[in-house]
């Protein structure tokens, strides 16, 4: 529900797939930019610690992870 705000995150710091997943790979999450690519097309969710480190290496809060969600489930 959420994979939206994440793809429009990434895209605006300029990073791929991939870099977001070798960013949380770093960080000792294993999501590969196969996952990254699933988890932004609504089809793989993720944990909590997942969202919690996407959003620091995103520098984004909660809030702006889930902002819009809402319309997901209308």
């Amino acid at each position: 529900m959420f994979g939206s705000n994440i793809r429009k995150y990434r895209d605006l710091k300029g990073y791929s797939q991939r870099e977001l997943s070798n960013k949380l790979i770093l960080r000792g999450i294993n999501l590969l930019n196969s996952d990254i690519s699933r988890i932004e097309n609504h089809t793989l969710f993720i944990r909590d610690y997942e969202q919690k480190a996407i959003c620091e290496i995103l520098g984004i809060s909660y809030e702006q992870l889930f902002e819009n969600t809402n319309n997901f489930f209308n």
